[in-house]
């Protein structure tokens, strides 16, 4: 399946999608590889440019400028693909106490389409002051990795609320610090800005 076709099934009939999906073979490297490091890099663009020829003003302090754009960009992209990886472990690993079925490469599945709204979204960055209508876009995902988690994780149906819960507790820990150590890496005091 091509990537835009499967970035509109993923977000406009999601249901059918991962029924599909689950009778994919695909291995971890092959979604983060195909499906989760074009969306970023485009996520990553878009960054680039808002904070490279936009900027965003906070009071006295002003961020534009090629300096700021690449490292904006770099957290952008670095964040997101380690934050794929390190919650596909994360939701793997918590699939037996709740039912569902251990398997990385599944766990990929979830995690990397159920994020595609964000990926989408990231193309806000491109006017830093509206990124936020972007992360609110991201909000989808939490939708979509629900209805995923039966067809792909075989998560029974009363455990999937609470899964989902603990998983995006553990998203959100993740991506402030994975924010925070590339912001501290990079010299920049917001590192999560971008997230």
């Amino acid at each position: 399946m091509n990537l835009i076709e499967r970035v509109k099934n993923i977000l406009t009939t999601p249901k059918t999608e991962w029924g599909k999906i689950s009778l994919e073979p695909q291995s971890m490297g092959a979604v983060i590889g195909s499906y989760v490091v074009p969306l970023v890099l485009i996520g990553g663009v878009a960054t680039f440019i808002g904070y490279a020829f936009i900027g965003v003003n906070y009071g006295f302090f002003r961020m534009t400028g090629t300096e700021w754009g690449i490292k904006m960009a770099i957290i952008q992209i670095v964040s997101v693909i380690v934050g794929v990886i390190v919650t596909a472990f994360v939701v793997d690993a918590l699939a037996p106490s709740f039912g569902s079925e251990k398997n990385i490469n599944k766990s990929t599945q979830l995690v990397a389409y159920g994020y595609t709204p964000a990926f989408i979204g990231a193309i806000f960055n491109i006017f830093p002051a509206i990124a936020l209508i972007g992360s609110l876009l991201g909000l989808y995902g939490i939708y979509l990795m629900y209805l995923g988690l039966g067809p792909i994780k075989k998560t029974p149906e009363d455990k999937k609320v609470i899964y989902l819960v603990v998983t995006i507790v553990v998203l959100i820990i993740v991506y402030i610090v994975i924010g925070l150590i590339l912001g501290s890496i990079l010299g920049t005091r917001i590192g999560t800005g971008t997230l």
